[in-house]
């Protein structure tokens, strides 16, 4: 009997042991957008496929759980009592954090269209030629890596990707949602796709939160709505006489809105020649947006389609039949709408970090399971200098030694 017990105990002592060095080797995939159910995560979160729908932050039992709760509310003719903002009014100790955001937000612009003219930003050719299949792939810093990971359609056999130089839309990719004047009133139809001005997500997070733009106007109400057996009764006047209908109306397309938007928002302009100083502001204003965002989106609700990037701030999601994901057809391309998170809402491009030590060589794919990974704007801070927070230690992978070509054979 004891040499049977102490073969059990080997035989585990061998299997944490395999665990450990596993972990030590840090052998992970490799992939440049994913979605996480979670604000900020220490980890690489793992890679969907096509098919694969995004994880609910909430889980279909409970979601099915307040469906029937729900139910027997409607058979019920009795008053639901609504707290902000569902009952239409502001949530008034988040509007300060709504301007907090969008000034986080101009200065995360600034920081970032400084930062590019001093660190080369590279995107990978396949995703401009080929409409149908989309790399993404992003590379911060000169020279550009030849890990071979293009596997989309149209990609030479090689797998190796075709840089191109890139900008700042491939660090901070742009997520529109439909402005909603009012945002418990019904949603957008298919009809209404190009009569609604499509305007950036966190943007129209901090609109519905409290911050007012004089070319996006919402409606405030003073007071709240009413619900009576699951239908919303309004006793405010929608259209009150001081109001005029047309004043301040100026004939101009959405185009001209945008344009003069993001001229707004890009007016903050730092005149500073203290790169890692701009790298430091900027790498504070990403983590400001994030976490004043987080808060915003606990009483905001905001929503996001389980297979595509679509997103819509509001209590529900809009009806245009745009959804080109998986198995669209059988949705008649409306969208498969549940909760979003904070990376639905800002979306991070995971790109490779290059260390301060590491000489400025190009990054091999035969050494690509031990290198780190970041945000692209994360790294794109971390190269000017900007000191990277501890919940990104995990990504970086700096306590994993990365050998020569001729010792990583002999690496166990």
């Amino acid at each position: 009997m004891l040499p049977r017990h102490v073969q059990s105990l080997g035989n585990l002592l061998e299997r944490v042991r395999q665990v450990h060095v596993t972990t030590l080797r840090g052998i992970h995939t490799h992939f440049c957008l994913s979605y996480s159910t979670v604000s900020t995560s220490n980890e690489l979160p793992r890679k969907l496929n096509k098919s694969e729908r995004k994880p609910s932050v909430t889980s279909f039992n409970e979601l099915k759980r307040e469906a029937r709760l729900k139910k027997k509310e409607k058979q019920k003719v009795h008053e639901i009592v609504l707290q902000p903002p569902e009952n239409g009014l502001l949530v008034k100790h988040l509007i300060p954090i709504a301007h907090e955001v969008i000034a986080a937000r101009c200065e995360l612009l600034s920081s970032n269209s400084k930062l590019i003219n001093y660190t080369a930003i590279y995107t990978c050719r396949t995703s401009i030629q080929m409409l149908c299949s989309l790399c993404g792939e992003v590379h911060v810093g000169h020279p550009a890596h030849k890990v071979r990971t293009c596997d989309v359609r149209g990609s030479p056999s090689s797998k190796e990707h075709s840089w191109i130089k890139g900008g700042v839309e491939h660090v901070l990719p742009l997520v529109e949602s439909f402005h909603l004047y009012d945002r418990i009133g019904r949603a957008v139809s298919h009809n209404e796709m190009l009569e609604v001005d499509r305007i950036p997500a966190v943007v129209e997070l901090c609109v519905q939160a409290g911050f007012d733009i004089p070319e996006y106007p919402t409606r405030r109400r003073t007071f709240p709505v009413y619900c009576v057996a699951d239908r919303i009764i309004d006793f405010e006047k929608r259209f009150p006489k001081e109001i005029s209908v047309g004043e301040d109306i100026e004939a101009h397309g959405f185009w001209y809105k945008k344009k003069r938007f993001n001229e707004d928002t890009n007016s903050m302009v730092m005149h500073s020649d203290d790169i890692q100083a701009i790298a430091v502001q900027g790498m504070k204003a990403w983590e400001k947006m994030r976490t004043g965002a987080s808060k915003l989106m606990e009483k905001y609700a905001v929503q996001t389609c389980g297979y595509c990037p679509e997103v819509q701030v509001g209590p529900k999601g809009h009806r245009v039949r745009n959804c080109q994901a998986f198995k669209h057809q059988m949705r008649d391309g409306q969208h498969a709408w549940q909760e979003a998170t904070i990376n639905d809402l800002v979306p991070p491009v995971y790109v490779y970090h290059i260390r301060d030590q590491q000489p400025r060589k190009p990054l091999v794919n035969e050494l690509k399971r031990y290198y780190g990974m970041l945000p692209a704007v994360v790294e794109l801070f971390a190269q000017a200098g900007a000191p990277v927070g501890q919940n990104y230690a995990c990504m970086m992978r700096e306590d994993v030694v990365i050998p020569e070509m001729d010792e990583e054979k002999w690496v166990v």
